[in-house]
């Protein structure tokens, strides 16, 4: 019986990087190598395009990062990190069971590695959604990146008006349009600085920078009203984390 063959996307915004991986795979013939690219854009959309089984990705990179690339891939390929330092993100990949390469890696370890990505093939594939998480822990986001087919945007965390609710997805609103991203807010809450962002209700997130006022409009209910003239719902628990953020809870 033939052993069974695998295809490869090489991801490093270093070409000696990238080189230094594909010498190692030149020896794996049931390794095919079906694209290499240096920044998490190009990943994306190389991956979408070619899906590779494999995919051996560079964490710090220009444009898109690693963490950035992965949450965008579906479906996802197994994933051999790679990364220069970051030990805190390390930790987290050995937790959850996701490989690394620490630049400069030898051979024996590559080997160990790739042999573990080949027996991940075919099987289901873990959510990477708690690994990302425990990855970010501390790390401050200032950006949040949405796909939408092949073409990914930048969100600047400074140019949102606020963040709702839709089942699994959220809305995320500027001034100039609403992007959707497949994330539920509770998790897209958990990634943001709590003394930027505050969770209103159960529906939205509002931007601390964008609000003018709460005006109670009876006596159960109060709305957020936003530097565009925008209302939003305040939940009881919302007003009490909203007072507590603005110093006065």
């Amino acid at each position: 019986m033939s052993e069974r063959t695998y295809t490869a996307l090489i991801v490093d915004d270093e070409a000696l990087a990238r080189a230094v991986v594909k010498d190692h795979l030149a020896s794996h013939p049931e390794v095919q190598v079906i694209g290499e690219c240096g920044d998490g854009f190009e990943a994306v959309r190389m991956a979408g395009e070619r899906k590779p089984d494999l995919l051996f990705l560079d964490i710090q990179m220009p444009k898109l990062d690693g963490f950035e690339v992965l949450e965008l891939l579906e479906p996802r390929p197994v994933v051999v990190f790679i990364t220069a330092h970051d030990e805190h993100a390390i930790r987290a990949f050995d937790i959850h069971a996701v490989d690394y390469l620490l630049k400069p890696f030898a051979e024996e370890r590559f080997e160990e590695a790739l042999r573990r990505a080949k027996e991940r093939c075919g099987a289901v594939q873990p959510d990477p959604q708690p690994l990302l998480r425990t990855a970010e822990e501390g790390r401050i986001r200032d950006r949040i990146v949405v796909k939408d087919g092949t073409r990914v945007t930048v969100i600047p965390l400074g140019k949102l008006d606020y963040i709702q609710a839709q089942d699994d997805y959220v809305l995320l609103k500027t001034a100039e349009k609403g992007y959707l991203k497949q994330q539920t807010i509770s998790d897209l809450e958990t990634r943001l600085d709590p003394a930027r962002f505050v969770r209103i209700h159960r529906s939205f997130i509002l931007p601390l920078d964008r609000l003018v006022r709460v005006e109670q409009t009876d006596t159960e209910r109060r709305e957020a009203v936003l530097v565009n003239g925008a209302r939003l719902p305040v939940s009881r628990s919302g007003y009490v984390r909203l007072r507590k953020a603005l110093g006065e809870g």
